[in-house]
């Protein structure tokens, strides 16, 4: 934006420098309408009533003129003369300027009929002079005289003076205090917007650490950079999943590939008299299936970060709970592992029936490899007293510490212990993404066993429908 080839510094170019100088011309408008509104009711009302008065004396006045002639309208002036207050001045005088009676003398000759104001020099009883402010009406008494009736207006002037003054040195003080507040709004606000600008400019950079300040003041600016600071958290998070995730895929997939190359290649090359080559096809196959199971298990997680494919609907995650347990007691009871589970009625969330399928037959495949035998896994839903329904896997095995609790929620991270059993590592990250995209809570806890061996309790908490 230029004003005549001139460009306007940053903070004037901005949409909040535009409404504060909007405010400004409110301001001054609502000044200007306020003074004017003072100076009618004080001077205004002063002249207009000062003009009241005079058009009734003069009505007077000449209704005694037209009674008595000239001599009544001076014995009127000369009763008025003698009243103990008086309000106005008189002047009665022929049309060439001769005075005939009246209270002033000297009056400038250039006096006419109508409304008058005029400045003489009067002199005091005690002989100083001051100037004397006078305004009137004069009005002609037939073809033989001009009536003037005044009053003095030198008090009332310097009054209207002070008044005036005033109202300009206010309106003044205040175009400079809204300008001034104006400017100081606009470039607090422009600063404030300037560093979530420098913000994006740095994640843009590449800088995925960078996060907006907050001023503490808990208004717009603050809940915005709140905002864009749990966008940058989550946003730093995928992107390091994403920066991890071939490494891990390359990893994890190197040793199924290896041990099908190897056993092909040992098949083809020195071929086993004891096994079958529909043998070596079958544990080849077994081998593929693991790393299909990787892969589709990554394709659900991009999914459910994009997500895509959601069908959200009402779901009644006590009759999951049933099916899971139909399902799955039979695996563990082979495990020698005992079995229990408790869905209360009418825990129903607003949910993708399969994602949370999905995610709670985790928690349960979990509990089953990681539960010694002997042990027991109980699975339960209930709903909670803060308008959430809860998922709960609780098994008896040796459990997560708690210093590792969040890191088992990424991706492709699995606790040494488990680095024997089969599993991809996905689990429990998708267990965690399915509470994120449900706008749940996925809490990894501590058991009721003993310290030595307190057991895991992981809970998938949903908002109730």
């Amino acid at each position: 934006m230029k004003i005549r080839g001139v460009r306007l510094p940053p903070f004037a170019r901005t949409t909040t420098f535009r409404l504060s100088a909007f405010y400004v011309l409110l301001t001054l408008l609502y000044s200007a309408t306020l003074m004017g509104f003072v100076y009618s009711t004080t001077v205004g009302y002063w002249r207009a009533d000062n003009r009241t008065r005079i058009d009734a004396e003069i009505d007077s006045l000449v209704l005694a003129y037209n009674d008595g002639g000239l001599s009544r309208v001076s014995q009127s002036l000369f009763e008025r003369a003698a009243a103990p207050q008086r309000y106005f001045l008189y002047q009665l005088q022929t049309p060439s300027g001769i005075k005939l009676s009246g209270d002033l003398s000297g009056m400038p000759e250039a006096i006419r009929p109508g409304e008058v104001e005029f400045e003489i020099d009067v002199r005091r009883p005690g002989g100083n002079e001051f100037t004397l402010e006078v305004a009137g009406k004069m009005v002609n008494l037939g073809t033989e005289a001009q009536l003037l009736v005044g009053y003095d207006v030198s008090a009332q002037g310097v009054m209207t003076q002070r008044i005036t003054n005033t109202i300009y040195l206010a309106g003044g003080a205040g175009l400079i205090i809204t300008i001034i507040g104006g400017i100081w709004i606009s470039r607090l606000v422009a600063r404030r917007a300037q560093q979530l600008v420098d913000t994006t400019e740095q994640v843009m950079a590449g800088d995925l650490t960078a996060r907006a300040k907050t001023a503490g003041t808990d208004d717009e600016f603050d809940r915005l950079a709140e905002r864009l600071n749990a966008m940058l958290e989550r946003l730093q998070a995928l992107v390091k999943a994403s920066r991890h995730t071939g490494d891990a895929i390359a990893h994890d997939l190197r040793s199924p590939l290896s041990r099908m190359r190897n056993r092909l290649e040992h098949a083809l090359s020195q071929p086993d008299p004891n096994r079958t080559a529909n043998e070596v096809i079958e544990d080849t196959i077994t081998e593929v299936d693991g790393v299909l199971a990787t892969f589709n298990a990554i394709l659900r997680l991009s999914r459910l970060d994009a997500q895509t494919e959601m069908r959200m609907e009402r779901t009644d995650v006590s009759e999951l709970v049933e099916e899971m347990a139909d399902l799955f007691e039979p695996a563990a009871e082979f495990e020698g592992l005992q079995f229990e589970s408790d869905a209360s009625r009418a825990a129903q969330v607003l949910g993708d029936r399969e994602m949370i399928a999905q995610a709670l037959s985790n928690l349960i495949d979990n509990a089953i490899k990681y539960t010694p035998e002997g042990g027991a896994i109980r699975v339960s839903a209930r709903r909670a007293d803060d308008n959430m329904v809860e998922l709960m896997v609780k098994d008896t095995g040796f459990g997560i510490p708690e210093s590792e609790r969040e890191r088992a929620k990424q991706r492709f991270v699995r606790m040494d212990d488990a680095r024997t059993l089969p599993g991809s590592g996905l689990g429990l990250a998708l267990v965690d993404a399915v509470a994120m995209v449900h706008r749940g809570e996925f809490q990894l806890l501590d058991g009721d066993g003993p310290p030595e061996r307190p057991g895991l309790k992981a809970v998938l908490r949903l908002p109730r429908a």
